[in-house]
């Protein structure tokens, strides 16, 4: 195991399960900890500062989500998620994700707008500071936020676990690019679509949006 995986700091917000949780999730979706790392709960809660019990209650519940498997006496092992899997969840997230968002543009949630760009803010300042846990947990608030105003909570509920399935191979190597600045700022102008009525726009930025896991993060740019 490397010396440092990148995990991001404890959230004090949270309970240490779930902070190490989503630091460890977010490191293994940008890929800084990749397929085939073997992480141990006593190396983990060193690095932590905490006892062994929150890692190893963190760690099975990642087990649950797929993203690790267990090793006897060892750990847990990071999985790997193939490029045919990774085009289903695309496949699937675009199904759900794109008319929702397009119905959202003819009665836009205003109410919300104030909290959306401000995680917009936060996803655009985390890309420019190249922090990937910060980027993916304001990413992922941004949308479960935006989708959960159309009020379908199932629906909600699969995006989310999809997005976390979701596994951005090559995001760590794009820290400080282009690419990058781009898709973060692709959410204030998703708003200002929305906000502007404009169905048609919004829709074609999330198809878009959502096909970067296939195309920049996994190193083919030229894959919308």
């Amino acid at each position: 195991m490397s010396s440092d995986p990148a995990f991001g700091p404890a959230a004090p917000a949270m309970s240490l399960r779930e902070s190490i949780e989503r630091s460890v999730s977010a490191a293994i979706v940008a890929g800084t900890v990749p397929p085939g790392e073997l992480l141990s709960v006593p190396t983990l809660a060193v690095q932590f500062q905490v006892s062994a019990t929150p890692v190893r209650e963190a760690m099975l519940n990642l087990q649950k989500l797929g993203f690790v498997e267990p090793v006897r006496n060892k750990g847990f092992r990071v999985t790997a998620v193939s490029m045919p899997e990774l085009a289903d969840i695309v496949e699937v997230r675009r199904m759900l994700e794109v008319p929702v968002v397009g119905e959202l543009a003819d009665d836009y949630p205003i109410e919300d707008d104030a909290r959306l760009r401000e995680l917009a803010d936060r996803i655009v300042d985390a890309a420019e500071r190249a922090d990937l846990p910060a980027y993916l947990e304001a990413d992922i608030e941004f949308h479960t936020l935006l989708l959960s105003r159309h009020g379908n909570a199932r629906l909600v509920a699969i995006v989310v676990g999809l997005r976390r399935q979701t596994r951005l191979t090559g995001l760590s190597g794009m820290q400080g690019s282009a690419e990058l600045q781009e898709s973060a700022e692709e959410h204030g102008r998703l708003l200002d679509l929305l906000a502007a009525g404009d169905r048609a726009g919004a829709e074609a930025l999330v198809h878009r949006h959502i096909g970067h896991v296939l195309g920049w993060w996994a190193g083919n740019p030229e894959v919308h």
